[in-house]
């Protein structure tokens, strides 16, 4: 049976807790909470409560029947996260990390963002709760995902732009992280991924869960039987833990991760933190990192900022190690027109994440005979990154 990570907070030889001690009352809190409140039928039924009336939950599985038959191989079947509210998974974790901060008595959130769909999923559970916001985002980020700086500024947060180092997601945890130890007595960092100490990443991975146990009862009702292959995108991975989850004890059922090859593996302009990375320590995690030589862990590029991120879940790791799970990397061109096949044979504008997976999916689908399913996790929704898909196609439709 599956059971990570250990009490150590390990999965494998990853994970783990590499912060100061300033923070380890903290994370033992949290451990804490995480351990009692979380089972905890009262919180249980909340939690529920609210994924129902105001998340949206259960989200759809979509039978992509127009983009199977253009691909010509096996049946591709969406998770529809773009449909919970605020548009991307991010609000499963959030809701659930703030409910949490509230039991435990916590006045103030802090978080990071990239994409801004953990920012905005934030603000929007600190102002359902009643708590007070702040969301560092790297600068370059605040400029390509402008609406979502607004976004969250209108739902009562304030966003701090980050101008130290690349000025992008890696550089918002750092800034997430000071805060937190200068006011770690009322306030909780909601971490929007599975990584940084134990216990986030298994905190986060339970919080995502929902995404695998609902898509497995839904494709089993649809079709009674589970798919072939699973398919999300990763950049610290929630969403593809979230999913994954559910089905690492059915051996046949094939996982794979799809991290941003970028401008091609082959240049330094890319954030394929498996495929090219090696393990090293980040924000309080041991994983796989994009580092030099020297161990300096180094600037990544990915048109998609939610990828855009030099380190990785540490269970993805451990996943990678033990064969459990595969992981490949989809170009910034190879997203793009994956944006434009799902528009216009779906109808359905996807984020730049999720494009990543639909891309692989329809790579793998083509190889497979027409009896076998591929299910996608379209973690969001594409609104946010209109511009900057208008920037790169804006003459080429």
């Amino acid at each position: 049976m599956y059971r990570y990570p250990d009490e150590r907070g390990k999965f494998g030889r990853f994970g783990g807790r590499y912060v100061p001690e300033t923070l380890m009352q903290a994370l033992e809190e949290l451990d804490e909470a995480r351990r009692t409140i979380l089972p905890d039928p009262a919180f249980r039924r909340e939690l529920h409560e609210l994924l129902t009336t105001y998340v949206g939950r259960p989200t759809p599985l979509t039978y992509a029947e127009r983009l199977s038959e253009a691909v010509g191989g096996a049946r591709i079947f969406l998770k529809r996260e773009d449909l919970t509210h605020t548009g991307a998974h991010k609000i499963n974790n959030a809701l659930g990390q703030g409910l949490l901060a509230k039991r435990m008595g916590k006045r103030r959130l802090v978080a990071e963002t990239g994409a801004g769909q953990h920012g905005v999923a934030t603000a929007t559970v600190a102002a359902r709760l009643g708590l007070s916001c702040t969301v560092y985002m790297g600068e370059v980020d605040t400029r390509r995902q402008r609406l979502n700086v607004f976004r969250m500024r209108l739902l009562g947060a304030e966003v701090v732009p980050v101008t130290a180092g690349s000025r992008t997601l890696k550089d918002a945890v750092n800034e997430a992280i000071r805060d937190w130890v200068a006011h770690v007595d009322d306030t909780h960092y909601l971490l929007g991924s599975v990584v940084g100490p134990h216990p986030y990443p298994a905190l986060v991975r339970d919080l995502q869960r929902i995404i695998g146990d609902e898509a497995k009862a839904q494709l089993r009702e649809a079709t009674g039987r589970l798919p072939n292959v699973v398919v999300a995108c990763v950049g610290g991975g929630s969403n593809a833990m979230g999913i994954f989850t559910a089905f690492l004890e059915d051996d046949g059922v094939a996982l794979v991760g799809v991290e941003a090859a970028g401008k091609g593996l082959d240049t330094d302009a890319h954030a394929a933190t498996l495929t090219k990375g090696r393990p090293g320590v980040l924000h309080g995690m041991y994983t796989y990192l994009i580092q030099d030589d020297d161990g300096n862990v180094q600037e990544v590029h990915s048109i998609s900022a939610g990828l855009d991120y030099p380190g990785v879940g540490p269970e993805h790791a451990f996943l990678k190690e033990t064969g459990r799970a595969t992981y490949v990397a989809v170009t910034d061109a190879e997203a793009l027109e994956a944006v434009k096949l799902l528009a216009r044979t779906e109808g359905i504008l996807p984020a730049l994440e999720s494009a990543h997976a639909v891309a692989e999916a329809v790579r793998r689908a083509r190889e497979m005979d027409k009896d076998a399913i591929v299910l996608v996790c379209l973690s969001g929704r594409g609104d946010k990154d209109v511009e900057t898909i208008h920037h790169h196609l804006g003459g080429d439709l």
